[in-house]
């Protein structure tokens, strides 16, 4: 008896000297790598969720998050068609699909931060590149939503062959300064001539209602003179006289008998 449990407990020591455990958060994939040989190199890797035992001496474990993460990556140059240089400064969502991680760090043999600074840019840069040299600088300014789409349609096609998802992505595209410039040119054209256009529309307007005003005008004048009968204005004379002042001149013909 005394020998069974002096060999539990030498089992208990023994598994504690050479066996860790390690917990696998929400959000991440734990791979058990297990390792031969003096070269240490990744001989299997396998992916374990919860609670994993392992022992550290020929066994490790990594943890792939596989939430969405961002990479803000530098500008860099790219060069149309037409030889005309533009700057791209991307901004890349991405994350490891699902159970994707061990195949990830068999290949590879990085952790997340080294395969974003790694692999994923230079995918990235690549794709940019590529497509670039497809469109002249005009096919770009005058296609663009055809370009963006097939720069993602691409990366995304290519970084799902390596076990990545992306979701949005940030192109920060900047433009050549002759390119810039012309715009600036056209633009400002535009407003010049929006400018004009108002402006003749305003005089046009001033003049449409100098003229109504003109037409208004006559036409009471006409009114008033077809109504202006000679008894009209023989009352008019009445209204005016103060009953003292004598009426000469083109008073009315009554006023004039008076002695």
């Amino acid at each position: 008896m005394k020998n069974v449990i002096l060999f539990l407990l030498v089992a208990v020591a023994t598994m504690s000297f050479t066996s860790c455990t390690k917990r696998i958060g929400g959000g991440y994939e734990g791979i058990l790598v297990k390792q031969y040989g003096s070269d240490k190199g990744v001989q299997m890797a396998s992916l374990v969720t919860g609670r994993v035992w392992y022992n550290p001496w020929t066994e490790d474990v990594e943890e792939f998050p596989i939430f969405y993460q961002t990479a803000d990556y530098e500008a860099f140059s790219v060069n149309a068609k037409d030889g005309s240089v533009f700057y791209v400064d991307p901004m890349l969502n991405f994350r490891v699909k699902a159970g994707k991680s061990p195949e990830i760090f068999i290949k590879y043999r990085k952790d997340i931060e080294e395969l974003r600074q790694t692999i994923l840019l230079t995918y990235v840069k690549d794709v940019f590149k590529n497509v670039f040299n497809e469109y002249t600088t005009d096919d770009i300014l005058s296609k663009r939503v055809e370009f963006d789409k097939k720069v993602t349609v691409i990366l995304t096609k290519e970084l799902e062959k390596e076990g990545f998802e992306i979701g949005p992505l940030t192109f920060g595209l900047r433009y050549p300064a002759s390119v810039t410039k012309g715009i600036e040119a056209k633009n400002n054209a535009v407003q010049l001539a929006q400018q004009k256009e108002n402006e003749l529309r305003s005089t046009r307007a001033d003049a449409e209602i100098a003229v109504t005003k003109a037409r208004g005008e006559a036409e009471a004048n006409k009114i008033k003179q077809q109504t202006l009968t000679p008894l009209i204005i023989q009352q008019m004379f009445i209204e005016k006289w103060d009953g003292h002042s004598p009426l000469y001149g083109n008073s009315p013909s009554f006023m004039k008998s008076v002695n």
